[in-house]
């Protein structure tokens, strides 16, 4: 298993699960250009890309999925259908040209099997990951509201992980955003602090875990190298100093 991240922030999300040249996307945040382009400069071939899921309808995780649709007509569009619904609506694309699945059910995609669990975010039923191929689990969850333990099983079964790490709590209180909106971030249905995401991993991150990536990161109310502190603090916590720690960009390629 190869996992890349394409883009990660505000800005757009994209991330490809590759196994034996299939590719999974995960998330179509950024234009048709863009994801081809980055994609190249890690190895992958866009047009292996096999399947996308969609994690939900903000359109930062969808903004270039009706180019990569039309680019790529054999590759299967995966969502719930309350996310199905919402982005057929946002991006004037016909529902039937998604595959919907149930949260909670395993469904295969090329390759791998994937599973879907909700998670806390203020859009219609969010998902989070796991996919599985060769043996190998890979847990995906941005734009978290709350560190729920229902949301900790789960990362609990991975052994590579992208947990979102959004913003620090004090640069959030002083930034110069409407109050209205640091509100709606810090809320239950918002993003996850470097504090709320630390609690998450220093509670459930399991003997398996070797790669864990931080995502979504803000580019106004954090800094990486504060979340990455933050983190390590929990990995040695919990044990597992041992852990690789990427640190995921909006505008770099990483590979977990």
């Amino acid at each position: 298993m190869k996992v890349v991240s394409l883009a990660s922030g505000s800005g757009g999300n994209a991330y490809c699960v590759e196994s034996g040249g299939d590719i999974l996307l995960i998330d179509c945040g950024i234009c048709n250009r863009d994801l081809c382009a980055r994609c190249r400069a890690c190895g992958l071939d866009p047009d292996r890309i096999s399947a996308v899921v969609f994690t939900h309808n903000h359109v930062d995780h969808i903004k270039g999925v009706d180019v990569f649709h039309r680019r790529h007509p054999d590759a299967t569009l995966f969502a719930n259908l309350m996310t199905a619904d919402a982005i057929a609506s946002v991006m004037k694309m016909d529902e039937s040209e998604f595959v919907v699945f149930e949260n909670g059910q395993s469904f295969e995609a090329g390759p791998f099997e994937v599973c879907a669990f909700s998670i806390p975010h203020d859009v219609p039923d969010p998902v989070g990951y796991l996919i599985r191929v060769e043996g190998v689990t890979y847990f995906h969850a941005t734009d978290v509201g709350s560190p729920l333990d229902s949301i900790g099983v789960h990362l609990a079964e991975a052994d590579i992980a992208t947990l979102e790490s959004n913003h620090d709590p004090v640069m959030l209180h002083s930034s110069q955003r409407p109050e209205s909106l640091k509100q709606r971030i810090r809320g239950p249905r918002g993003h996850l602090s470097n504090q709320d995401a630390a609690s998450l991993v220093r509670r459930f991150a399991s003997p398996r875990l070797t790669t864990l990536a931080l995502a979504h990161l803000s580019g106004e109310c954090n800094e990486p190298c504060v979340a990455e502190r933050e983190m390590r603090e929990a990995l040695a916590a919990a044990g597992r100093a041992d852990v690789a720690l990427r640190i995921l960009s909006q505008d770099k390629v990483v590979e977990l």
